[in-house]
């Protein structure tokens, strides 16, 4: 599939002087007042939308999801495949024709590894409301080199080199016209499917029990496209180093050392992208395995198909990037990882100037989600409280004491994750606790 970029003048913005006048604050006022009230309005009658913006975001990407066959859940994984396949391809075309689809594949020019860098030149420039077509890697593929690597991923691993301090492998950045610091990148994803039909999960060195165990292993899921399910194949105790602790490590295929699974189980899948964000406010490389207000390695097993992420923007274009990519998670990722896939999406991108945020939020079919990430679980939580009540305040326009009798009745908190350095809890409020007016 061919690449398709947009040009445009980045120069070509009307500027006007502004003189000082005593007038001008009251003036400033009363459009707020007057902008407040009817956003006000908005949200009684449509309880279901954050912003006027985000509602018309959400509009123009229904027709895109209905062009790809998405009915948020795993479509592609039902039925039959090559039906399946040749569905998406007649999507895909009928999207490119409309000029706003691109293709970002995992390629060593499009790739980058173990960190994120707010000075990482964009590999793709988008505008808002484009579709991207985009892979993401998985940098487990080295558990079992024969089933989770092609050609594509091969190279990835053969030849980008520069890694750390972290681990994970992102697809990106991607910069999208008009995003600007203060302004909210809205991400929807409307399909995913994986690359290959295995995954890896490590019990590892930074998992919950590791101090039960005293080991590291290594269990490799065979992916039933057509039941959406996940079965273990085999297991082996990761003996390639004294730790797993070198990005990429490949472990040669030993048949001798794959120990067959005595309990058959099946897992649901939950595709889903382990990190997801924008570039982050602070200069240098960080480490891509904690979270943060950026988002990247937030593990929340809710970011697939059909959900919607916002992110906070602090640099312009967004710098928006994917990566580390699961195929199924519980809460708290107990073991250290998930089921650890390569996958291939579709996402659509946009930039809202009225909804302003300062951490990353999650919409799902039936909730919204805000998160806390914290070294110290307890503060993890709440920050996540304190989010959910700045969300029910400001977004949904409740009194302060009405949202956190609210909270306490009808919110779910959840442990996202205790493996990633900074420890993540969510909080997920049901939309259909709003009534319209």
């Amino acid at each position: 599939m061919a690449q398709h970029h947009h040009e445009h003048d980045h120069n070509n913005h009307g500027h006007s002087e502004h003189h000082h006048d005593p007038n001008v604050i009251s003036d400033t006022e009363d459009k707020k007042s007057l902008a407040d009230a009817t956003e006000a309005e908005f949200l009684k009658k449509h309880p279901t939308y954050l912003s006027q913006q985000s509602r018309r975001a959400f509009l123009a990407s229904a027709g895109a999801a209905a062009a790809l066959g998405s009915n948020f859940a795993v479509s592609f994984l039902r039925g039959d495949k090559a039906e399946a396949k040749n569905e998406t391809l007649m999507a895909a075309d009928m999207i490119r024709d409309a000029k706003n689809i691109h293709v970002l594949k995992a390629t060593p020019e499009t790739c980058f590894w173990g960190y994120f860098d707010k000075t990482q030149p964009p590999v793709l420039t988008v505008n808002p409301g484009d579709i991207v077509y985009i892979e993401a890697l998985t940098h487990h593929a080295g558990d079992a080199p024969d089933l989770l690597m092609d050609a594509g991923v091969k190279a990835v691993y053969d030849k980008v080199t520069d890694r750390g301090p972290g681990v994970h492998i992102m697809t990106g950045p991607i910069a999208v016209n008009g995003a600007e610091p203060g302004d909210t990148l809205m991400v929807r994803i409307l399909k995913t499917e994986p690359r290959l039909p295995y995954g890896s999960n490590i019990a590892a060195n930074w998992g919950y029990l590791y101090d039960t165990f005293k080991k590291e292993r290594i269990t490799i899921y065979k992916i039933d496209m057509e039941a959406a399910l996940a079965y273990p194949a085999f297991a082996y105790d990761f003996k390639g180093r004294p730790k797993y602790d070198t990005p990429g490590f490949i472990t040669p295929p030993d048949a001798a050392a794959r120990e067959k699974i005595k309990m058959k189980v099946s897992i649901p899948l939950r595709p889903h992208f382990g990190v997801m964000g924008v570039a982050p406010q602070e200069s240098g490389r960080i480490n891509s395995i904690p979270p943060g207000p950026f988002g990247g390695n937030i593990d929340n097993w809710r970011i697939g198909a059909g959900a919607t992420m916002y992110y906070p923007v602090f640099n312009k274009g967004a710098n928006f990037f994917v990566g580390d990519s699961h195929m199924a998670q519980g809460d708290a990722e107990l073991a250290g990882t998930a089921i650890e896939a390569s996958m291939n999406s579709y996402i659509q991108i946009f930039v809202l100037k009225d909804f302003p945020i300062t951490n990353p939020i999650l919409e799902t079919d039936s909730h919204w989600i805000t998160h806390g990430f914290n070294q110290d679980l307890n503060k993890a939580m709440r920050q996540a409280a304190d989010q959910m009540l700045d969300f029910l305040t400001t977004k949904r326009k409740m009194s302060a004491d009405e949202a956190y009798s609210m909270i306490s009745v009808g919110v779910d908190f959840g442990v996202t994750q205790v493996v990633d350095i900074r420890q993540g809890c969510h909080a997920a409020v049901p939309k259909n606790l709003f009534v319209p007016t």
